[in-house]
């Protein structure tokens, strides 16, 4: 059984890494970790800890900081590297968080740097085929060098649910980190313009922009703000929502991924509604099954809340066929083909 070695200080838990593990398993692979108790010394501790050859060595996603340790021993041992970023460190600091603009010096060391990091590895993972566009242009990882992984879902636990009711009140509800690239600023003031309809507007999770988010609805009563729910409980609480809402902002990264919580939704089998972007394959953003809006629009989300809601027996049809959407292109054996594709790859860079 050919093992792969995870370096770096990931959490194992984590929906993506879950996944990945899964497909691991599913291709044969037996998938042994290494912690480092600190990134920088990563190296030296993988020689005190007497590690055993693998046959692949994989930094996880959000680990750039642990890819220069782990490229040593990949090189050391012979065995290809293979680094998922999930996100660019470089994108994050300049198109998120506005740190520098795109044009200023710390702006390109930053990319520089993370340009020189990525080259190290015999292949870079990618969620989109956007986001691996971006890694070749603006970070200059070579095609030839670059694989694609959707996120995908835990079907285990994001499974179809009957709908209880097609009755009003409709519940239209986002769940997230309340991220900048979420827009759920976009969803209030959407909820603003339908207060004639009988719908309770939800937004549940927690993150930087929650009490900012809460400050705008003060005084809506149709909205209301719920805790996390525990990763267990989700699937329930998604199943007594009519609606979900993905992500409406105007970020880089926006157009770019798809996040974690669309695959959920539509592997749930509720109709849901996004912003349109980059990242989704192009017969998914032909399909009039999701209810797309242009970023930052919240007129045009709740015009598609209003014409859904004019056809509430229609929502069963609805998020059944966007089931149908997520088993066609993001369903496990397709992501199981993907990973296939990025071994393979990963070995012949390496030979």
């Amino acid at each position: 059984m050919p093992q792969v070695l995870w370096w770096g200080r990931c959490d194992p838990e984590y929906s993506r890494n879950r996944i990945l593990r899964g497909l691991f398993a599913d291709l044969g692979w037996e998938v042994r970790f290494f912690h480092p108790l600190a990134s920088r010394t990563g190296g030296l501790e993988a020689f005190f800890h007497g590690l055993k050859r693998p046959d692949l060595v994989w930094v996880p996603c959000f680990r750039q900081r642990d890819i220069l340790s782990a490229v040593i021993w990949a090189r050391r041992w012979q065995v290809p590297l293979v680094v998922d970023p999930l996100i660019s460190a470089y994108e994050k600091e300049v198109f998120e968080r506005n740190k520098w603009p795109p044009a200023s010096k710390p702006a390109e060391k930053k990319r520089l740097s993370e340009s020189a990091l990525l080259a190290t590895a015999d292949v870079v993972v990618a969620d989109t085929p956007a986001h691996a566009e971006f890694f070749s242009q603006r970070l200059q990882v070579r095609p030839d060098r670059l694989g694609v992984l959707y996120v995908g879902a835990e079907t285990e636990y994001f499974t179809p649910r009957p709908l209880e009711s097609v009755q009003p009140p409709f519940e239209i509800l986002f769940f997230g980190s309340f991220l900048q690239l979420q827009g759920a600023d976009v969803i209030v003031r959407a909820a603003e313009m339908a207060t004639d309809l009988a719908t309770r507007w939800v937004l549940l999770g927690d993150g930087v922009l929650k009490a900012q988010t809460e400050k705008q609805a003060r005084g809506l009563t149709h909205i209301v703000f719920e805790p996390w729910v525990r990763y267990n409980d989700l699937p329930g609480r998604i199943a007594s929502a009519h609606i979900l809402l993905g992500i409406f902002g105007t970020t880089v990264k926006a157009d770019l991924v798809i996040p974690n919580k669309m695959f959920q939704a539509m592997a749930a089998g509720r109709p849901v509604i996004t912003r349109a972007a980059s990242a989704y394959p192009q017969a998914v953003k032909d399909s009039d099954v999701i209810g797309w809006v242009p970023p930052g629009d919240p007129a045009a989300l709740v015009n598609v809340v209003r014409k859904w809601l004019s056809e509430p027996a229609d929502l069963v049809r609805r998020g059944e066929e966007t089931r149908r959407l997520f088993d066609t292109f993001f369903n496990p054996g397709e992501l199981r083909k993907q990973l296939e594709i990025i071994l393979k790859k990963a070995q012949n860079a390496n030979r």
